[in-house]
């Protein structure tokens, strides 16, 4: 997707900043194309091209630093450009804390940007008709045997889109990431008894042909239909059963308090935790930025780091922060990758469990199928979020609630873990499975 000329043009930009004054310089150009279908009730209602362009300059110059971007990609304009980011960078304040990684860091083998086999070699073979037929073909609206007398109405969304990405910098770095998407997602409306509830599912594949689009209508149409008469059920501790396609709520903060920024800024609840047990044994999640055709793997970082397969979290105990170059020099510590890429948080205590084997594990409790609204508090871990979701007992679906809060404490919530599944959704970017915990907070 990116050109010759294109590639041409960032090797003059950097070349040029360097000649201008920069000591150090790092190029990125990012290209996209997405095509879009959007169905209401079983017709087309919508149609949209995008296509989008920009070029990322870094400028090291004099001990100060700027990053400054432009969609003009023609080399008397880029030209101008990094002139008058070099002036601006020059009336900026010292910051001795910024710098490129070192070369050894950087990765050396993404050449091609299809190292990953993240590129469906049919995408640009795709016709207007052929997106138009997926789509239509995805929509079970008034379709016998698909639809129900309760549907009133279903809002579904095709898309294809491919990503390029190249970075360049003055050390030597070169690498290149490309990926193609292919995602289908609806949301059902049905009305019972005179009330209307709304449910959504989607898939996602870098292949056309790992696209499960079938699949989402009857799924969103299911969880339509099982909100219906949904209430409130007695406050209380409970057992908490959590969805794997929204699992991640619960994992995602506490890789942001892992997070380079958020410990400098003494804002997160793992402060201090490097090597330190801060959860039970047999948790483990680490990153897997490398499966190959598995949509969000990639090689390298914003920086051009080497991404690595490795422990986050090792039997409870922390075993990474993520830190940029920038954060490493103002933390003292040593860099590493400025986040995870595929943060998979691995089964346990034993293989095979889905939601379903959980719930019978837990017998009763409310299971989480989604999170309305909330906040965390990244300083301390304390929590408050909005749930909807099942009440089960004896491993079975009792009845729907809705309009209850979770309330507690990350570290506290992850000491009482039941069961970490093994059914983590691989067209996520997260790979988190159906999680369970003892003694929550619910309240309605």
């Amino acid at each position: 997707m990116i050109t010759k000329e294109e590639t041409g043009l960032c090797e003059h930009a950097l070349g040029y900043a360097l000649a201008n004054g920069a000591t150090k310089v790092r190029v990125t150009l990012a290209k996209s194309q997405e095509d879009l279908i959007a169905t209401l009730n079983g017709e087309i209602d919508r149609v949209t091209h995008c296509l989008d362009r920009s070029l990322s300059v870094a400028l090291f110059c004099e001990g100060k630093f700027g990053s400054f971007s432009t969609n003009k990609l023609e080399e008397k304009a880029l030209d101008d450009f990094v002139i008058k980011a070099l002036n601006t960078v020059r009336m900026l304040a010292v910051d001795s804390c910024r710098d490129l990684p070192s070369t050894e860091r950087c990765e050396k083998n993404a050449v091609s940007g299809n190292e990953l086999e993240l590129v469906d070699p049919g995408y640009h073979d795709i016709s207007p008709e052929q997106r138009k037929r997926i789509a239509l073909d995805a929509s079970i609206f008034g379709k016998p045997g698909e639809s129900c007398p309760e549907l009133v109405s279903e809002e579904g969304e095709y898309s294809d889109s491919i990503y390029d990405t190249l970075l360049l910098d003055s050390n030597g770095t070169r690498c290149r990431h490309t990926e193609t998407s292919f995602d289908y997602g609806v949301e059902m409306t049905v009305e019972v008894d005179g009330d209307k509830y709304s449910g959504y599912w989607w898939h996602s594949s870098s292949r056309l042909n790992g696209l499960r689009y079938g699949e989402c209508g009857p799924k969103a149409l299911k969880r339509a239909m099982g909100h219906a008469g949904a209430v409130p059920v007695k406050s209380g501790k409970y057992n908490m059963v959590i969805e794997s396609d929204v699992a991640s709520k619960v994992v995602s903060p506490i890789l942001h308090a892992l997070n380079g920024y958020s410990i400098q800024q003494n804002n997160s609840f793992l402060m201090d935790s490097l090597g330190k047990k801060m959860f039970p044994d047999g948790v483990n999640l680490v990153d897997l930025p490398h499966i190959k055709g598995n949509s969000c793997s990639k090689l390298f970082d914003s920086e051009g780091v080497a991404t690595r397969e490795g422990p986050i979290i090792e039997n409870g105990t922390v075993r990474q922060y993520f830190i940029n170059t920038y954060m490493a020099g103002k933390l003292g510590m040593a860099p590493t990758v400025e986040e995870p890429v595929r943060p998979a948080l691995m089964s346990w205590p034993e293989k095979g469990l889905d939601s379903r084997a959980i719930m019978k594990m837990c017998s009763e409790g409310i299971l989480v199928t989604d999170f309305n609204g909330g906040n965390c508090n990244s300083a301390t871990g304390d929590f408050s979020y909005g749930i909807e979701g099942y009440y089960f007992k004896d491993g079975e679906i009792v009845k729907p609630v809705c309009e209850m809060l979770i309330t507690g404490n990350f570290l506290k919530l992850w000491k009482n873990v039941i069961a970490i599944g093994d059914d983590a959704r691989e067209c996520m970017s997260k790979l988190i499975p159906t999680l369970a915990f003892s003694k929550v907070d619910f309240s309605g």
